[in-house]
């Protein structure tokens, strides 16, 4: 890898993390909260991490490019509930659902990266079939599964301020 790859891959990296910690930080909506800021931050660079990813050279299809793809359907269906139908409705509960689809698509791979790059989890699970791999990727699903119902029942429309 030359030092223009290393550096974007570092790059890419970054964005994924600030992804990640920012859409962990915007699950405040689990208890109605609005986190304008955050929410920003965690929708466009997890965008950013989704299409960096598309930037790199590949010579077939991947998983990384089919997760790549339909992270950037839920984003494009989050940034439409959040942005243009302003969480209306029933675009609440689409918008927390497809944010956290998004979220959990780039902490899956996360998982899948820090199992390949970390030496003593590529120990445990050297092909990635291995049980510890998908122990560790189950009880992520599952947390994001749990946070997408709570965030579903408790991002609801912001309560009347009393003046």
């Amino acid at each position: 890898m030359g030092p223009g790859l290393a550096a974007f891959t570092l790059f890419h990296v970054i964005l994924s993390l600030i992804g990640i910690a920012s859409g962990l930080v915007v699950f405040g909506f689990i208890t109605a909260k609005r986190l304008n800021a955050w929410t920003a931050l965690f929708l466009w660079t997890t965008l950013a991490t989704s299409v960096t990813g598309f930037l790199f050279p590949f010579h077939k299809i991947t998983p990384g490019i089919v997760v790549g793809i339909i992270s950037v359907v839920f984003l494009a269906l989050a940034f439409y509930c959040r942005y243009s139908r302003q969480l209306a409705g029933a675009w609440r509960r689409i918008y927390v659902i497809s944010a956290v689809i998004a979220l959990y698509l780039n902490v899956f791979v996360l998982i899948a990266q820090l199992f390949d790059k970390v030496p003593a989890l590529k120990a445990m699970a050297p092909t990635q079939s291995e049980a510890p791999f998908k122990v560790a990727q189950l009880a992520a699903l599952l947390l994001f599964i749990v946070l997408a119902i709570l965030g579903a029942r408790g991002f609801r429309a912001d309560a009347p301020r009393s003046a």
